[in-house]
C-alpha cells in the first residue's frame, strides 16, 4: 500500500475515462495499473509508458505499436486491447484486465509441470500465437512472464510490445530484442526473424514445464546467447523421468537450430501437439479435460520440487504466498480440505462392504440427476439455450464459401455481402461479418458477410531530401515501416530521404494514397562518395575507409586515360548498382593515354594532314620555321614531305608529331 500511495498516477483519471485505481506491475518500459472504465463501468488494466521515454520515438513507436499487433487480433488465448492514446506526456494503452498469475509464477510455484500440464498450457499459447502469425504478426518475446493464466482457467499471451508484421524478417536496430533465454539461433547470429522464431521460444518454454529450469544459463546474457546458438538442446527426460519419448521429440522438432527444421508456424506445432497427446498413455488418474490433472508437485527442501508419490499429495506450504485461483484453475487440482501445508492420504481401498439393498436408493438418485442432465443437455445442445459462434475460419474465404460454412450451422447468410476495408485481408474475400466474427448468436440469426475491399488508403506525402526522422515519423503514423536502405547517392545530403517503395518496389514520392498498415521501405542517402580522381591507390583506399567502404584487389581494373595520370585513380569500378556503407568495391587505375598509330599524312595538303592528326588525338609541330610558313600562307597547296615519327609508328594520345612541308 505505501507503494501506490506514493504513485502520484494512483487516483488519476486518464483522459476523462479512466480512473487509476492501483498499480499492478512494473516493467522496463512501462507500468501497468488497474483502473475502471467510468464510460463502460467495468475494471481495466492501463499500461502507462514511463515518462522519461516519452521523448524517445523509437520506445514510443514500440509502444504504440504493441497496441496496433494486438487490436488486429480476436482471439480467446490473447490479451484484448481496447484502446491507446496520450494523456499530457503519457502515451497509454487499454487491455483487459485479467486477475490471476503468469506462467512463471507458476513455475516458480510449482517447479516442473506434469506432462498434461504442459500439453494444456501450451496448446493454448498455439492457439494464441497461430492467430497471430495468420494475421502476419510475429510475437517475437514469447517467454513464461507473458503467458497470463487467469482465475477462471483462461490462459492468455500478451505484451505485444516487440511484435512486428511478419514481412520484416529482422531484429531492429543493433541490439537483439526479446528476453535472450528464450532467443533463437537466426536471432542471435544473423538478426533475422520470422514465425519459426517464435516457435523456437514455445519449445524452449515446453523444455521449462518439463524440467522445472532453462535449457541454458550463464553469468552473461551473451554466453547464454552462444549456448542457444551452438550447443544441442538436452532432452527433457534426461532431466525428468517422468517425460516421455514423444514429447522429447516434440521439443527438439520446436527448437531445432535450423529453422527450415522447425514447424512453418504456430498451427503446424499445434496439430502435432495435439496428435501427441492422442498418442501418450497418461498416468492412470488424470480425469479427461477440462480438468485434466488432479495432483500437484509436491514441495521439496530444495529450490524445485519433485512429483509427489502414489501415497500422499502435499500442498507446499507458502504463508508469503498463498495458494493461487489461476493455479488451482490450470492445474486443475483440488485445495485440500486442511488448507496449503496440509497433506491428503490417499488410503487403500476399505475391503468391500458386504451387498445389501442401500444401492437401490442411490440409483434412484442417479437416475434423477441423469434425467436432469439430459434435460440441461438438451436445452444447450439442440433446445432454445443453444447458441453458435460465427467461426474465425471462414477470414480470407470465398463468400460461396464462407456462406456454406455459415449455413451449415444453421445460421441465415444475407445473399448479398457487405464491404469493409481491411489491411490484411486480399480484396473480394471475408475480412468480417455482422455480428463480428467470433460472437455467439442463436440458431437461426442473420448474419451478413463482410468483403475486404483492400486496406484503407491515406493521404501520405513523402519528399527526397526531407530528414530521414521526418520521413519515419510520417510512415510509422499509419503504415508499416519496413528495413531502411542506406546508399551513397551524391545528389542528396547523408540521412535524407532518397526514396520511398511500396511492397512492389515501385517509387512512393510520387503517390498522393497508400492503404493503411501497408509496408514501405525508405532509401535514405549516405552522402557523396569521395572524389577520388587523380588520387593514389594508397589515398584512394584511406578516404573509402573514412565512409565504411573496403577496396578489394580482386575488384581492381585498368584502363587507359587521357587526363589522369599513369598509376592513379581514375575513379571506382561501376558495381551495376547502388553502393552501401559496408560494402567491398574496386578501384580503376589509369595506364595513360591510349596507344594510336601515326596517320599516313605524306603526300596530303596540310589541311588534310592537320584534320587527320586531331582525329587520332595526336599533336604537331613544325620542323622550320618555313613550314610554318607555308602552313599558314598555302594550307591547301603546301604538302607534307616527311613526318616523325613516320607513318604507322606508335604514338599516345597527346603526343606531337614533327611535320615537313613543301609547296606544289
Amino acid at each position: 500500500m505505501s507503494v501506490n500511495a506514493t504513485d502520484p498516477m494512483i487516483g488519476r483519471l486518464i483522459d476523462g475515462r479512466y480512473q487509476v485505481r492501483s498499480r499492478i506491475a512494473r516493467g522496463g518500459m512501462a507500468t501497468v495499473y488497474l483502473a475502471t472504465d467510468l464510460r463502460l463501468e467495468r475494471r481495466v488494466a492501463v499500461k502507462v509508458m514511463h515518462g522519461h521515454l516519452a521523448d524517445d520515438s523509437q520506445f514510443k513507436q514500440r509502444f504504440i505499436q504493441e497496441a496496433r499487433s494486438a487490436a488486429r487480433l480476436a482471439h480467446p488465448n490473447v490479451v484484448n486491447v481496447f484502446d491507446q492514446g496520450q494523456d499530457s506526456e503519457s502515451a497509454y494503452l487499454v487491455m483487459e484486465y485479467l486477475p490471476g498469475i503468469t506462467l512463471r509464477d507458476l513455475l516458480e510455484e510449482y517447479g516442473s509441470l506434469t506432462p498434461q500440464q504442459m500439453i494444456d498450457i501450451t496448446e493454448a499459447v498455439l492457439a494464441g500465437l497461430g492467430a497471430a502469425h495468420k494475421a502476419g504478426i510475429l510475437h517475437r518475446d514469447l517467454k513464461p512472464e507473458n503467458v497470463l493464466l487467469a482465475d477462471d482457467g483462461r490462459i492468455k499471451i500478451g505484451d505485444f510490445g516487440l511484435a512486428r508484421a511478419t514481412s520484416a524478417n529482422t531484429a531492429t536496430g543493433a541490439a537483439l530484442l526479446g528476453t535472450i533465454a528464450y532467443l533463437s539461433p537466426e536471432l542471435v547470429t544473423r538478426g533475422l526473424a520470422d514465425t519459426r522464431s517464435d516457435i523456437y521460444a514455445v519449445g524452449i518454454m515446453m523444455y521449462e514445464m518439463l524440467t522445472g529450469e532453462q535449457p541454458f544459463t550463464g553469468e552473461q546474457p551473451m554466453q547464454v546467447a552462444y549456448r542457444h546458438a551452438n550447443e544441442p538442446l538436452p532432452a527433457p527426460s534426461s532431466k525428468n523421468h517422468k517425460v516421455p519419448r514423444e514429447l522429447d521429440e516434440l521439443v527438439f522438432w520446436a527448437t531445432a537450430k535450423d529453422p527450415e527444421q522447425r514447424p512453418a508456424d504456430a498451427r503446424a506445432l499445434l496439430e502435432q501437439l495435439r496428435d501427441t497427446e492422442a498418442l501418450l498413455d497418461l498416468p492412470a488418474g488424470e480425469p479427461a479435460r477440462p480438468q485434466k490433472t488432479q495432483v500437484l508437485p509436491a514441495a521439496s527442501s530444495g529450490p524445485r520440487h519433485t512429483a509427489p508419490t502414489d501415497a500422499t499429495v502435499t500442498t507446499p506450504a507458502r504463508p508469503d504466498r498463498p495458494f493461487s485461483e489461476a493455479a488451482t484453475q490450470v492445474l486443475g487440482s483440488r485445495r485440500p480440505p486442511g488448507g496449503p501445508g496440509t497433506e491428503l492420504e490417499l488410503a487403500e481401498p476399505a475391503p468391500r462392504p458386504q451387498r445389501t439393498r442401500r444401492w437401490i436408493p442411490l440409483v434412484a438418485i442417479l437416475g434423477t440427476l441423469l434425467l436432469v442432465l439430459s434435460g440441461v443437455g438438451w436445452w444447450f445442445v439442440f433446445g432454445p439455450g443453444a447458441r453458435v459462434t460465427i467461426p474465425t475460419s471462414i477470414e480470407s474465404l470465398t463468400f460461396e464459401q464462407a456462406k456454406a460454412e455459415l449455413e451449415a450451422l444453421g445460421l441465415e447468410v444475407a445473399d448479398q455481402p457487405g464491404s469493409i476495408d481491411s489491411p490484411t485481408v486480399a480484396v473480394d474475400l471475408v475480412a468480417q461479418t455482422e455480428p463480428e466474427i467470433g460472437t455467439a448468436v442463436e440458431p437461426g440469426s442473420s448474419v451478413v458477410i463482410l468483403l475486404s475491399t483492400g486496406p484503407k488508403l491515406l493521404a501520405i506525402d513523402l519528399n527526397q531530401g526531407m530528414s530521414q526522422a521526418e520521413a519515419e515519423a510520417i510512415v510509422n503514423e499509419h503504415w508499416t515501416l519496413e528495413e531502411t536502405d542506406v546508399r551513397f547517392d551524391a545528389a542528396v545530403p547523408a540521412g535524407s530521404l532518397v526514396d520511398a517503395l511500396d511492397a512492389g518496389g515501385a517509387s512512393l514520392l510520387e503517390a498522393t494514397e497508400y492503404g493503411e498498415l501497408q509496408p514501405i521501405a525508405l532509401v535514405v542517402s549516405a552522402g557523396a562518395i569521395p572524389d577520388l580522381t587523380g588520387k593514389s591507390p594508397d589515398e584512394a583506399r584511406a578516404l573509402l575507409s573514412a565512409v565504411d567502404l573496403t577496396v578489394s584487389d580482386g575488384l581492381e581494373q585498368q584502363n587507359n586515360h587521357d587526363t589522369v595520370p599513369e598509376g592513379t585513380v581514375i575513379g571506382l569500378v561501376d558495381p551495376g548498382g547502388p553502393i552501401r556503407p559496408g560494402d567491398h568495391v574496386g578501384l580503376n587505375i589509369s595506364s595513360g593515354p591510349a596507344p594510336v598509330a601515326v596517320p599516313g599524312i605524306v603526300g596530303m595538303s596540310w589541311t588534310e594532314a592537320k584534320a587527320a592528326l586531331e582525329a587520332a588525338g595526336l599533336r604537331y609541330a613544325f620542323d622550320r620555321q618555313i613550314d610554318e610558313e607555308l602552313a599558314e600562307s598555302f594550307p591547301n597547296s603546301s604538302r607534307v614531305t616527311a613526318s616523325d615519327p613516320d607513318p604507322g609508328a606508335t604514338a599516345r594520345r597527346g603526343d606531337i608529331i614533327t611535320v615537313r612541308l613543301a609547296v606544289g
